[in-house]
């Protein structure tokens, strides 16, 4: 589903690049799950299950690509 666009921007981008910006929205995006957990009062084992979960779903939508 995403990833042609996905794929475009990585072309656009340069890999290197690419790769440095996932990787930094993959830690905002694992802080964002964190601060929720935290506030809800996940536990740890929880919260990494719902991180892999996250990872999981973006490697199905195509995010990953």
């Amino acid at each position: 589903m995403f990833a042609p666009i996905v794929v475009l921007v990585r072309n656009f981008l340069g890999s290197e690049r690419f790769v440095a910006l996932r990787g930094k929205a993959i830690a905002q995006h694992s802080k964002v799950i964190t601060n929720v957990c935290n506030t809800l009062g996940i536990d740890r084992t929880q919260r990494q299950n719902l991180i892999r979960l996250a990872r999981d779903n973006g490697k199905r939508l195509g995010l990953l690509a």
